[in-house]
């Protein structure tokens, strides 16, 4: 069972900096309950806070995660990728880790496809999101106010990986935009550029 303080962290993962109010909102927690829960994750090097007066009122605090915060949600067995990946591009160099990833992509390629099937494309989109969620991608999607849709993964359970080899990411763009032809599907937020999160712009 998690405890308020993971759902917290969850929260504050997801959905990026928030004010105490919402954080206690979407954790189910009275506000006072939240605020101790965040200030003892403060204390603990796992959140962080920057206050800011609102019109009348006291300051309110918007809080976040900090990097040891973000460690919480750790990237699978990051080391030991790493090394392999070296070992890979040291051995056979780049053309043969290059035709390594092709050829996981082409694998996971086969299972998403079954997996997400011929249907219409906010039932892709849906079916999508539950199998990279099931990965610990903690994804996503929702419909925007242009009518494209905005498919988000809060969380890269391979990051170290792709942070060592740029073909992952690219590998995972191209299975987007297979799955989910004829849209158009655009990255439009990038962990391993700095943001919080990866995000994919998809368009009609």
């Amino acid at each position: 069972m998690r405890s308020l303080a993971d759902d917290l962290l969850f929260a504050m993962k997801t959905r990026g900096p928030s004010q105490t109010l919402a954080l206690a909102q979407r954790a189910g927690a009275s506000r006072q309950a939240a605020r101790q829960a965040l200030e003892k994750l403060a204390a603990e090097g796992l959140a962080q806070h920057v206050t800011a007066r609102a019109g009348v009122g006291r300051p309110k605090r918007t809080w976040s995660l900090t990097d040891k915060g973000h460690g919480r949600f750790p990237d699978t067995h990051a080391q030991m990728t790493v090394e392999l990946i070296e070992a890979v591009r040291e051995e056979f160099g780049v053309t043969g880790l290059e035709r390594l990833v092709a050829r996981r992509e082409q694998a996971i390629a086969e299972g998403y496809r079954t997996a997400v099937g011929d249907v219409g494309l906010e039932d892709r989109l849906t079916r999508l999101a539950a199998l990279r969620a099931a990965e610990g991608y903690m994804a996503e999607w929702s419909r925007q106010a242009d009518g494209s849709y905005l498919l988000v993964e809060n969380h890269c359970p391979i990051c170290a990986a792709a942070a060592a080899c740029q073909g992952f990411c690219r590998s995972e763009l191209a299975l987007f935009e297979m799955l989910l032809a004829p849209a158009r599907v655009e990255r439009t937020e990038h962990i391993l550029a700095g943001a919080r999160r990866c995000a994919y712009r998809v368009a009609t």
